[in-house]
């Protein structure tokens, strides 16, 4: 018995493949949506490459792309199948492969559904991917004379003018390295040799942090230099909340940021599974109403459409016989022996 079965006559299959087409070419656009959303992400990766150099943060961005090229490479055959299938003759060339396509978009709806799950399980991976690229930019802030490292600096410092941010986890992060580089240093000055001999790593650490920590909203004129020192400034108390520097970590803004930007393309991206769904559902309909023509002579005829040629306990059943029936041939084949012919 099969799933879901419909009556069409000509006037409702008409209705149902202009439909269909129209879904398809809705569901184009819907494919360059996804690969434009890719797209977009793979740039905003590659703004902060040297903080975020794993491999793995590009994987994602990378499978959008080749989703959304994939949607609108099938998309438009099936828009053109639908359209085709107003003429018997014309269909008759694609209904050989309309099964196999059939199933092709079954398996693209599974993938398309794991790629949403991705952009909402991404923020895991990359909350531990921006602590280490923080970490180890911070470190190299100072080398802006090493190549491969020049421009850190410029990167940090536009990183945390733009997020309002201020070190990986706080601004007191920066307490921790040392981020002036030595070329601007006196090491004839009795300040610097006993800050660089205070600390076994032999660094100039000091209570500062950089300019880019500046809050340009407060009303005082930023304080990033000796900032546990309350004798240094006027009126300052460096353990009250009123500090003219960011306080939030920049991997807590960043994380907000990329984690916002992938749940709306999980959200985006399971609405064109939907939508790729409902299309698979109506070329079925199309496939098996055209298929099932009472006679296929007369385009006029009335025919029956169904969802699956029988219930979903039968049609499991049947995939589960034809998959061990291909694996009873596979071994029977590699047991057969040798036949030596006798000349």
């Amino acid at each position: 018995m099969a799933l879901l079965p419909v009556k069409f006559d000509l006037k409702k299959r008409v209705k149902l493949a202009q439909a269909v087409w129209f879904m398809y070419w809705f569901a184009v656009l819907a494919g360059v949506l996804v690969l434009s959303m890719g797209l977009f992400f793979k740039i905003e990766l590659r703004k902060r490459s040297e903080l975020m150099d794993n491999n793995e943060s590009h994987f994602l961005p990378n499978l959008l792309i080749l989703m959304g090229l994939i949607a609108c490479s099938i998309n438009a055959f099936g828009g053109k199948v639908c359209y085709d299938s107003l003429d018997p003759e014309k269909f008759a060339k694609w209904k050989p492969m309309l099964k196999n396509y059939l199933v092709f978009c079954v398996g693209f709806n599974a993938l398309l559904l794991v790629t949403a799950m991705l952009c909402f399980l991404m923020r895991i991976p990359m909350q531990f991917t921006l602590a280490e690229g923080l970490r180890n930019g911070m470190r190299y802030y100072k080398d802006t004379d090493t190549p491969g490292r020049c421009y850190m600096k410029r990167t940090l410092d536009l990183m945390q003018i733009e997020f309002r941010c201020c070190g990986n986890d706080n601004y007191r992060d920066w307490f921790e390295i040392q981020w002036v580089s030595n070329r601007y240093l006196d090491f004839s000055s009795k300040e610097v040799k006993d800050r660089i001999g205070s600390n076994v790593d032999g660094q100039y650490l000091m209570d500062g942090v950089p300019f880019s920590c500046c809050n340009p909203g407060s009303p005082r004129p930023c304080i990033q230099a000796q900032m546990t020192n309350n004798t240094a400034h006027y009126s300052y108390d460096h353990y009250t909340e009123d500090l003219n520097v960011w306080n939030r970590g920049c991997r807590d803004a960043l994380l907000s940021y990329y984690g916002g930007m992938m749940n709306t393309i999980g959200s985006l991206v399971i609405l064109v599974t939907m939508l790729e769904a409902g299309v698979t559902v109506g070329m079925q309909y199309v496939h098996s109403s055209l298929s099932n023509l009472a006679n296929p002579e007369d385009p006029e005829s009335e025919s029956e459409g169904w969802l699956l040629e029988k219930t979903v306990k039968e049609t499991f059943t049947d995939i589960m016989d034809k998959m061990k029936s291909m694996g009873k041939g596979s071994k029977v084949e590699e047991g057969e022996p040798a036949v030596e012919t006798v000349s």
